[in-house]
């Protein structure tokens, strides 16, 4: 699978876990260069809280595109340091 933002491929991983309906990426697949912390943070009453990433491809900021769980609650436990991907971020094959 990859995922990919203005033609730039932002990670890539034949290791993905899919929950409601999103890949979730390991995080040592993604290109760390695109990647840059947001303050944006939300809450998921089974996962628990999400924190999440600015994505920036040739000085375009698509922001709050990728997020995680650095402490999932335990039935989210299989996504804990992966990555997923929403607002234009295409997941393919």
């Amino acid at each position: 699978m990859r995922a990919i933002w203005q033609g730039t491929v932002l990670a890539e991983s034949e290791d993905t876990v899919v929950v409601e309906g999103n890949h979730y990426f390991p995080a040592d697949s993604l290109q760390r260069q695109y990647f840059h912390d947001s303050e944006h943070s939300s809450d998921c009453r089974w996962k628990g809280r999400a924190r999440y990433f600015h994505v920036e491809v040739d000085g375009e900021r698509n922001a709050d595109a990728a997020w995680y769980y650095p402490e999932p609650k335990p039935r989210a436990e299989h996504i804990r340091g992966r990555v997923a991907f929403w607002n234009g971020v295409e997941v393919e094959r």
